[in-house]
């Protein structure tokens, strides 16, 4: 893409860019399907397993893109990883401006609460901008924060998701089952359970967390206190760039 396409994403705009579905990536951004495909993908906005139910606005393909150097980081923590025989698997990564206009909206219609039942039980929708489970701006937009967690290698497959079937509360043992270790909550639980140091998860989750956040801690990355999937790279290329170019196929 040319210099002058670049400067369009310069400091703190957020720019439409529809046009990048048929185009390259913006320079220094990479598809991790491509850069590190060993690292599994769940991408849950691209589907309708997630708080709102539904695909997210600019979600146009299930696929994790970061900037080559949070890619990097992350591809050298699943490297290290891979030799306990467990995989790093990612629900989120790069995230449109627009995508979080959609979330914001979402939020503020508390009027729709089709997944109340596994994602926010014991929180009021009302409350969702307070307690920093949503925002009308995501470091995601910057593309180099993730959301994931960790799978063994040997374990069992993800269970296939289905719209219809009950939504059982994403803090029970009997949650959804996708087949990762257990971290005391599922992912976009909004709860203060899924917060780092929360008491009363069990030991073996509590492991499972601290693991996960030494692991990334240790590759650059720096967690967010509110959810415990949640990592950014420290040393992020764009600190106040907030991309919006939609979510595409390679």
């Amino acid at each position: 893409m040319h210099r002058k396409s670049i400067s369009l994403f310069l400091l703190s705009s957020i720019v439409s860019t529809s046009s990048f579905a048929n185009e390259a990536l913006p320079k220094d951004f990479v598809y991790l399907s491509q850069y590190a495909p060993e690292i599994a993908q769940d991408m849950r906005y691209a589907g309708a397993h997630n708080f709102a139910g539904r695909p997210i606005t600019g979600y146009q393909a299930p696929e994790c893109i970061l900037t080559q150097q949070a890619a990097a980081a992350l591809k050298a923590a699943a490297a290290e990883l891979a030799t306990e025989n467990l995989a790093i698997r990612v629900y989120d990564c790069y995230r449109p401006a627009q995508a979080v206009a959609d979330f914001a909206s979402w939020a503020r219609d508390i009027d729709d609460l089709a997944m109340q039942g596994e994602f926010y039980v014991r929180v009021a929708k009302s409350t969702l901008f307070d307690l920093g489970y949503i925002a009308e701006k995501s470091g995601h937009s910057r593309g180099s924060t993730v959301d994931l967690t960790i799978q063994s290698l040997d374990g069992a497959p993800s269970m296939p998701y289905t719209p219809e079937q009950p939504l059982v509360d994403c803090i029970l043992p009997e949650r959804f089952d996708d087949g990762v270790l257990d971290f005391g909550s599922g992912y976009d639980c909004f709860d203060e359970m899924s917060h780092h140091g929360a008491s009363g998860i069990s030991e073996l989750a509590t492991a499972n967390r601290d693991k996960l956040k030494t692991l990334l801690e240790r590759h650059g990355f720096k967690p967010y206190a509110e959810e415990w999937w949640h990592y950014t790279l420290a040393n992020e290329p764009f600190p106040d760039t907030y991309f919006d170019f939609p979510v595409t196929a390679p």
